[in-house]
């Protein structure tokens, strides 16, 4: 929070004989001293070293050019009145910002500028205006200033019904550009608990985050400013003006002994300079390079798009083009793409190895819900309502934004006939390994029958928790997931009295085989639901009752669910 300084108020006029004016100027001098040197002990800042080394003056500096966070909405924002764009002539206007997912569009128009040998002007007849514009055009698009735009789609469950565009085309997902970093100690989603991060309101960032919490059942907490705490089970957050000016603020309590951040959410290149420079406190503890959930968009003023059809429909079609081009021959395209977004040729192939862009059959299933190893459009749309939590009261319905006409025409005239669908890992090793720490877990209690391995058919949270474990396979293509049975220790003291500790190993035992039996027949129910889930992507384990989880037995007798990707 910025601080609101007191208006400095008029000086009262001294009145008395010469020796009160003279006491009253030392007392004035006196009061001037001690008040210089209370501002330059409260300008000191007693977390940083206290020596005058070049590291503890930089530590100083950076302390005090730390960024502040802003005020947090408590509301969901507010667009400006839905209005039908009006193209001039036969140029339409299209905001875009500087990230290679855009690369597509750039491509198919020639760079940013209206090109009459682009794609769109020789096969569809106008021109397009791309725009870089880093600050939010919700209300540009929604008011008709601007034709189309590009957003994520966790951005429509914020926005709701008063977003009145159409989403004709998925442009591509983010695969790597989105990061979480953390204090190098913490390894996992779950061990965030009581910690506090900064982020960045509304946007794929702060969805990102949210999004993993929920699936690791840690509630978030939205901070006022950095002197606020979450509770000990809760996530903190704290919002600063963008993602880079967050990451600029988690790089300034680096610099402190006692810092009150202990993270950013935010993506590269901030995120990778945040962590190349905390001399190894911070780390990447995970970013969205195997996790399918932050999909980049198209959205057209609905106006716009019902009353200028075939345009619409060309905006689709050189977007498919132009991805082709770029998937094809990327180098090829490296000059325009870096010239439109003032890079190096360098820096544009770097970039383009953190976004997927899609294909028209990658587009059409990411509609209908049919890709089996990645997000859909309705399923990041669900999750994003789930993880925003009590700002969305009343959801809309994800359909009313999805109108596939175009990409429909598209196929029934045969473009783009050989492409298949293609999203798969990217992996940068060998296989996931186990002996490490999984990005999340969840402790979910599947209901079985009494002292069994058979799940209870009448149990209906059974299947939701089923469709819980496919989502983690679904959203991150080669990811594995571990699933470690737990039974209760609730006859223990039992145990001790009847036999001793002979029979206490021998019915430790006979817990650890019931709590893999347990795992195997929750495997087993997976696939027999999911049968196109490849069986190597989920592992077993049971642990008796060697790792309770709480004093109650009931939370004892439970299947937990720990979610390994690959990074």
């Amino acid at each position: 929070m910025k601080s609101i300084h007191p208006q400095t108020t008029r000086a009262r006029r001294q009145r008395g004989n010469a020796a009160g004016v003279v006491i009253t100027l030392i007392l004035i001098l006196a009061l001037l001293g001690l008040g210089g040197w209370l501002v330059l002990r409260d300008m000191k800042t007693p977390d940083l070293p206290a020596d005058g080394s070049r590291d503890a003056v930089q530590a100083r500096a950076e302390a005090v050019d730390a960024p502040d966070p802003i005020e947090p909405l408590t509301a969901l924002p507010a667009l400006d009145a839905a209005a039908a764009y009006q193209p001039q002539g036969d140029i339409i206007d299209v905001d875009i910002s500087e990230y290679a997912g855009y690369a597509g569009l750039v491509v198919a128009n020639g760079g940013l500028a209206p090109n009459p040998d682009s794609f769109f002007a020789r096969n569809y007849g106008f021109q397009v205006r791309l725009k870089l514009e880093e600050e939010e055009g919700w209300s540009k698009l929604n008011n008709g200033r601007v034709a189309a735009s590009v957003t994520t789609v966790d951005t429509l469950a914020v926005l709701g019904r008063q977003f009145d565009i159409v989403v004709p085309a998925q442009i591509g997902f983010s695969r790597g550009a989105d990061q979480v970093v953390v204090d190098a100690g913490i390894t996992s989603i779950n061990q965030l608990k009581g910690r506090v991060l900064a982020a960045s309101q509304f946007n794929e960032s702060e969805f990102f985050i949210r999004y993993l919490a929920s699936e690791a059942g840690v509630p978030v907490k939205v901070l006022r400013d950095l002197d606020a705490r979450p509770a000990a089970g809760e996530l903190g957050l704290v919002f600063y003006e963008d993602a880079f000016v967050a990451c600029d603020a988690y790089a300034a309590e680096l610099s402190i002994s006692r810092p009150r951040l202990n993270g950013c959410v935010g993506w590269s290149p901030r995120t990778d300079e945040v962590v190349a420079a905390s001399a190894g406190r911070a780390k990447a503890l995970v970013s969205n390079r195997n996790l399918l959930v932050v999909a980049d968009i198209l959205t057209v003023n609905k106006g716009f798009a019902q009353a200028r059809p075939e345009w619409t429909k060309g905006l689709v079609h050189g977007l498919m083009e132009g991805n082709r081009q770029v998937r094809d021959t990327p180098e090829a395209h490296l000059e325009t793409i870096a010239k439109a977004f003032g890079w190096s040729a360098a820096d544009a192939r770097a970039e383009l190895a953190k976004v997927h862009l899609s294909n028209l059959p990658e587009n059409l299933a990411f509609f209908s819900g049919q890709i089996d190893a990645a997000g859909s459009f309705q399923g990041i749309f669900q999750s994003s309502v789930l993880a925003y939590g009590n700002l969305i009261r009343n959801p809309a319905d994800p359909a009313r934004f999805v109108d596939t006409q175009w990409l429909d025409a598209l196929t029934k005239a045969g473009q783009f006939a050989g492409q298949t669908i293609a999203i798969a890992p990217i992996r940068t090793g060998g296989a996931v390994s186990l002996e490490g720490d999984a990005l999340l877990s969840r402790d979910i209690r599947f209901f079985f029958e009494p002292n069994s391995a058979v799940l209870d058919r009448n149990a209906s949270q059974n299947q939701e928790y089923l469709d819980t474990i496919r989502n983690f396979l679904q959203v991150s293509p080669g990811s594995i997931v571990l699933l470690r049975g737990h039974v209760d220790n609730a006859r223990l003291p039992e145990f001790e009295k009847q036999g001793g500790q002979p029979l206490v190993r021998s019915m430790a035992l006979k817990a650890m085989e019931l709590s893999r039996q347990r795992a195997q027949a929750v495997r087993d129910a997976l696939l027999a639901r999911y049968p196109k889930i490849d069986p190597a992507r989920i592992e077993l384990v049971g642990r008796g009752w060697e790792e309770p989880a709480s004093p109650d037995s009931d939370l004892n007798r439970r299947v937990e669910v720990q979610w390994f990707t690959l990074e």
